[in-house]
């Protein structure tokens, strides 16, 4: 029985009510998660990779709730100042802080017998967090600037992108919050893992681009669905549709083909894609996942040089016509370019050119030390190449800016 026949009244209502394409059982088991959920009065954490569509699951939790005719109020925890988000979530009184000219609700005495959905709340700083455990525990706020204590009716959901359990082992999110937040947890498949939804995602972004701008449909062959279904996808659903969207405008008519992907989904991200899915799979962290490709590359480039380098002192052995001295760089980026070792990463950017920019200098790793020690290296030379500019060089050793900068910090590399 496949995916569409087991799909309950309610998932399939709640897909075509908030436009949800997809018949994947990840997909579909996180609905049914939802609609079960939903009548029961209970914090619920949705956790998945940014660009998924977290957005949507608050919305059909609260369609299917008790609380579905009171208020909604979705408030992203990531947009508001540190400075200010006690305000924003408690409200203030008069003369508070510098500003604060007049009294003021905050979004959870607006939301009172209704629902608030606290978007990338791993962003929280921790005196807030202490303010939020309060209300999850007794309903109870204090206004910034006031002395007395509030009551409120709301439920919570809550959503991240951040790997809460690491977050909470590095002290930067509470435990006891943590646990209050997740008494029911919804997990969002990235869209690598929801195979054939791709494709359909790819033809309902065409056709609604098609139909808003009144432009020619683009159709899209096998070679591009073979593309398509085998890149990775870091940017997940928002990624696609901005591929898509630059498809049906400049290409609008014509039929899309794998060489017409190509800058934006080059053919070597794609043969990096199966690395990555057969030997981290699905159920590994993000930083996990990013740390063991870093320091498979570290190996794999180790291996190679070492047996290049076996191959050199063979033949200046054997030879006996006196040659030039040839370097290492020189006879792997030069004299014998079949050979060529690159240790320039895959950028995953939908406007990344076709055409490779000059390699990087080879970069040896050191048998005698250890993987902490080659991964240092690594992205201090990288950091040099790129100028100490960390955005490239995210993008250079294919990990988030997040991962570099605690990597730059827990090594020493400010």
């Amino acid at each position: 029985m496949n995916a569409i026949t087991e799909m309950s009244a309610e998932v399939q209502q709640a897909k075509l009510r908030y436009g949800i394409v997809g018949n994947s059982p990840l997909l579909i088991a996180a609905l049914e998660r939802a609609v079960k959920v939903a009548p029961f009065d209970l914090s619920v954490l949705i956790t998945g990779e940014s660009g998924t569509g977290k957005e949507f699951f608050p919305k059909i939790i609260h369609s299917y709730s008790p609380r579905k005719h009171a208020r909604y109020i979705a408030v992203n925890c990531g947009a508001i100042p540190e400075g200010t988000i006690d305000s924003e979530l408690f409200g203030h009184e008069k003369g508070a802080f510098t500003g604060a000219v007049g009294a003021r609700k905050g979004y959870f005495e607006e939301a009172d017998g209704g629902m608030i959905f606290l978007d990338e709340v791993g962003e929280l700083p921790l005196s807030t967090q202490a303010r939020l455990l309060r209300v999850l525990e007794s309903g109870e706020f204090i206004k910034v600037g006031s002395s007395t204590v509030q009551k409120c009716n709301v439920r919570i959901v809550a959503a991240t992108n951040v790997d809460m359990t690491r977050a909470v082992a590095e002290g930067r999110f509470r435990e006891d919050l943590y646990y209050r937040l997740s008494t029911v947890s919804i997990s969002i498949p990235p869209l690598r893992d929801r195979g054939n939804d791709i494709i359909l995602l790819a033809r309902k972004f065409a056709a609604d681009f098609s139909e808003r701008y009144r432009v020619k449909a683009i159709a899209i062959d096998d070679s591009a669905r073979q593309r398509l279904l085998h890149y990775r996808w870091p940017g997940n659903v928002r990624q696609l549709k901005n591929v898509i969207d630059q498809l049906a405008l400049f290409d609008s008519g014509n039929t899309i083909t794998a060489e017409m992907l190509e800058p934006f989904i080059p053919e070597a991200a794609v043969r990096y894609t199966p690395a990555l899915k057969s030997e981290f799979g699905a159920s590994g962290s993000k930083y996990d996942m990013e740390r063991d490709a870093l320091v498979s590359m570290i190996f794999r480039m180790q291996h190679e040089i070492d047996a290049l380098k076996t191959e050199i002192a063979e033949l200046s052995t054997h030879s006996a016509v006196e040659t030039p001295v040839i370097t290492e760089c020189e006879t792997i980026a030069g004299r014998n370019p079949e050979r060529a070792v690159s240790t320039e990463i895959v950028r995953y950017s939908p406007f990344a050119s076709p055409l490779p920019q000059a390699a990087p200098a080879v970069e040896s790793v050191h048998p005698g030390t250890t993987l902490e020690e080659n991964e240092r290296e690594m992205i201090r030379r990288s950091l040099e190449r790129n100028g100490g500019l960390r955005k490239a060089t995210a993008r250079e050793l294919n990990i988030s800016e997040r991962t570099l900068y605690r990597k730059i910090k827990e090594y020493g590399l400010e």
